[in-house]
C-alpha cells in the first residue's frame, strides 16, 4: 500500500549556533508527530558569512544527530580532541548518549545539507557511550533508479545493508530525480517515516511538496514519488516509533524534568561526562 501525505512541515529561517543562518524545518512542537524525530534543519548558502562560524563546543544527552551533505564539508571535533572531516554526499552520526561534547565547522563554496536529532530510547540515554562515525562514500551504496539513483546512507533498502547505529535503526536514503521521473521507494511497514524536499518540488504519494518541505508519510510499505518540469534531490528517513515521554531543554532530551535539571546539575559541576567515549572514524 501507497503511503500518503498526513503532515507537512514548512521550514522557517532560523539562525543556530555562532550565527549559522538554517532553515528549521520541525522541533519541540511536533515530537508526537514525527516521533522518534525530534528536530530537522536543513542549510543551503553560497556566502560563507552565514555559516563559517560554524557550532562551537557545545553538549548533548539523550540523543543521535545525523548530519548530511549533499555539497560543501562539515569538521567534527569533539571533547576528546578527536576531528574528522566530511564532504559531498557523506554524514556524520553522532550518539550523545550519557553525554558528548562536539563542534560543527561548515565550509567549502557552498553548504547544502540537513541534520537530524534522533531521539534513543529510554533505557539507552544515560546507558549508551557517545559514539562518533563518519559515513563516507566509500561506505555508501549506490543504486540506480528509472529516472535517477538512490543513495543508502543507513539502514537497509531493498535486500541491501549500509552502516546502521548500535540503538535505535534508521533508514536514510539519499534520492535524486531527474525531471519527469515517477518511483516508488519501498518503506518498512509499521516504521515512522517522513520525506524531506531537500532541492525541488515532490509529488509525494500523490501531493505536492514544496521544495524544503517534511511531509510526514502515514501507513503503507512504500511511497510514490514523481517530478515535473525539474529535477530534485529528497532525503527519506525512516524509523521505529518510540511513544515514550520526552523532556527537551536546548541540546538535552530526556524522558522527565528531573532528568533534565540533573544533566544542568551535571554540566556545572563538570560531571557531564560519565563514559570516555568510543570515537572510530
Amino acid at each position: 500500500m501507497n503511503r500518503e501525505v498526513i503532515y507537512e512541515t514548512k521550514g522557517m529561517r532560523a539562525t543556530d549556533g555562532a550565527g549559522v543562518q538554517l532553515v528549521r524545518v520541525f522541533g519541540n512542537r511536533t515530537t508526537d508527530i514525527y516521533d522518534p524525530f525530534l528536530m530537522f534543519d536543513a542549510f543551503d548558502s553560497k556566502d560563507k558569512s552565514e555559516y563559517e562560524a560554524g557550532f562551537p563546543m557545545h553538549p548533548h544527552r539523550g540523543i543521535e544527530t545525523v548530519s548530511f551533505l549533499s555539497k560543501g564539508e562539515m569538521t567534527h571535533r569533539d571533547h576528546l580532541g578527536i576531528e574528522a572531516t566530511i564532504y559531498d554526499g557523506e554524514a556524520q552520526w553522532l550518539t550523545a548518549g550519557s553525554g558528548a561534547e562536539h563542534e560543527e565547522m561548515p565550509g567549502g563554496e557552498r553548504i547544502l545539507g540537513a541534520q537530524l536529532w534522533l531521539n534513543l530510547p529510554a533505557k539507552d540515554k544515560m546507558s549508551a557511550p557517545p559514539a562518533y562515525h563518519s559515513i563516507t562514500n566509500k561506505e555508501i551504496k549506490e543504486f540506480k533508479l528509472e529516472g535517477g539513483k538512490l543513495r543508502l546512507i543507513t539502514g537497509k533498502y531493498k535486500n541491501e545493508e549500509g552502516w546502521q547505529g548500535k540503538h535505535l535503526p534508521l533508514d536514510f536514503y539519499d534520492i535524486h530525480l531527474e525531471a519527469n521521473a515517477k518511483i516508488e521507494i519501498p518503506v518498512r511497514e509499521g516504521w515512522s517515516a517522513f520525506v524531506f524536499t531537500l532541492l525541488g518540488d515532490v509529488t509525494v504519494g500523490g501531493k505536492l511538496i514544496s521544495e524544503n518541505t517534511a511531509a510526514k508519510l502515514g501507513e503503507g510499505d512504500r511511497v510514490l514519488l514523481e517530478t515535473k518540469e525539474s529535477g530534485a534531490e529528497i532525503l527519506i528517513y525512516s524509523s521505529k516509533r518510540l511513544d515514550e515521554p520526552v523532556a527537551w531543554y536546548g541540546p538535552i532530551v530526556m524522558n522527565t524534568q528531573d532528568e533534565i535539571r540533573q544533566a544542568f546539575e551535571d554540566l556545572n559541576a563538570g560531571a557531564f561526562i560519565k563514559e570516555r567515549a568510543d570515537y572510530s572514524n
